[in-house]
C-alpha cells in the first residue's frame, strides 16, 4: 500500500500562484510515477501532470502547460505542483496519485489516491 497526503490548497485570486505538496509513504517503491489530477464540480476527474520518480521526466495536460510545474524530492518521498498564472477554470479538488505510466494515464486505472486538496481561484 501507498499512502498519499496532499497539502497546500487554498483560495487565490486569478493570476496568483499556489504550491501543492504530496507526501508519500508506505510501499512507494512499487510506484514509478507520481501524478496530479483534478476534479471540478460536475466534471470528471482529469489528468494534470505526472513525473517519473527515477528519471524526473514530466508530462502535462495541454491546459496547464507553461503555467504548472511538477517536481519531486526523492529523498523526502514528496511531489510538488507549482501553479502559476492561475485561472478561475483551475478551480477544483486536486488529487495526488501514484502508479505506473499506464495507470496514471487514466483516472480509472490509478493505483493509489490521496484525499484531495481544494484549490479555488477567484476572478
Amino acid at each position: 500500500q501507498v499512502q498519499l497526503v496532499e497539502s497546500g490548497g487554498g483560495l487565490v485570486q486569478a493570476g496568483g500562484s499556489l504550491r501543492l505538496s504530496c507526501a508519500a509513504s508506505g510501499r512507494t517503491f512499487s510506484s514509478s510515477v507520481m501524478a496530479w489530477f483534478r476534479q471540478a464540480p460536475g466534471k470528471e476527474r482529469e489528468f494534470v501532470a505526472r513525473v517519473n520518480w527515477s528519471s524526473g521526466s514530466t508530462n502535462y495536460a495541454d491546459s496547464v502547460k507553461g503555467r504548472f510545474t511538477i517536481s519531486r524530492d526523492t529523498a523526502k518521498n514528496a511531489v510538488f505542483l507549482q501553479m502559476n498564472s492561475l485561472k478561475p477554470e483551475d478551480t477544483a479538488v486536486y488529487y495526488c496519485a501514484a502508479g505506473s505510466y499506464l495507470t496514471t494515464s487514466n483516472p480509472r486505472l490509478v493505483d493509489y489516491w490521496g484525499q484531495g486538496t481544494q484549490v479555488t481561484v477567484s476572478s
